[in-house]
């Protein structure tokens, strides 16, 4: 399994045979993966390689800390910022978010125990979580004087309804895996200490599909989402044509005539 380093705490992990499934692991367990301004430039330019990766299939965000995900936000360095520190951090932070919901194939989070603030954000920004009964999520931001940052208050409604999402982030309660499951917080839930173990899983199933068509169904419901339903179809058709003509198609249909497993050629 080849591992590649960005910065000290973010490292990308090949799996499978082609390496098509990409585990991007948040590797700073001594402060339960808070994210620190080097942190996120990690995150980011980590999601950039990825999403620039035409190898990569499926990407799955796991956690190297036995009993975190991530806690969020570097409180101990904000404590030493000044205002126009706090400033100039913030284009750093939103870019790591805004990299991962914006990587450009199917990507699934693999949480046990505190996803909180913007770790929890991270998770939101996957396309897929699955979580295991150690897990604890939640948005507690209001309760240390700010707001969610990393696209909570965006991606949250989305997810479980708008008034779910402000009964949640106006009381900045932290909810328990089962209930996150029943309200929609989460997607799936495994075994204790099974939650990495089950989302590479989900990921191989993922990546054995062809590349070309998981990244167009991607934008299609990416682009599509919140748009009226006639302007979604035309986002849905314009994704379609890009796959259409490609040699993912060619090869799915021929493999399916023959009665074998397609290799696909990517492009």
């Amino acid at each position: 399994m080849a591992e590649q380093r960005f910065g000290e705490w973010v490292a990308v992990r090949r799996h499978g045979d082609a390496g098509r499934v990409a585990e991007l692991v948040l590797d700073r367990p001594k402060a339960m993966n808070a994210i620190s301004t080097d942190m996120a430039r990690a995150v980011t330019e980590a999601c950039e390689a990825l999403s620039g990766d035409r190898s990569v299939s499926c990407v799955v965000l796991t956690s190297t800390h036995e009993r975190a995900f991530c806690v969020g936000a570097d409180l101990k360095e904000r404590n030493s910022f000044t205002d126009a520190d706090l400033g100039r951090q913030r284009p750093y932070t939103r870019a790591a978010y805004t990299a991962v919901l914006e990587l450009a194939m199917p990507s699934v989070a693999s949480v046990h125990g505190f996803a909180l603030g913007g770790g929890y954000e991270l998770a939101l920004a996957c396309d897929v979580i699955v979580a295991d009964p150690t897990a604890v999520v939640g948005l507690p931001e209001v309760t240390v004087g700010v707001i969610p940052g990393g696209g909570g208050t965006q991606l949250l409604p989305r997810r479980v309804g708008a008034a779910r999402a402000a009964q949640l982030i106006f009381t900045g309660r932290r909810v328990p895996a089962a209930e996150a499951l029943a309200l929609g917080l989460v997607d799936v839930l495994a075994e204790e200490g099974q939650d990495r173990v089950e989302a590479l899983a989900l990921a191989a199933r993922i990546a054995a599909n062809s590349p070309v068509g998981l990244r167009a169904a991607k934008r299609a419901m990416r682009l599509g989402q919140g748009t009226d339903l006639r302007t979604g179809l035309d986002v849905e058709d314009a994704a379609w044509r890009t796959v259409a003509f490609s040699g993912d198609r060619a090869e799915g249909v021929a493999a399916f005539n023959e009665k074998r497993d397609p290799v696909w050629p990517g492009e």
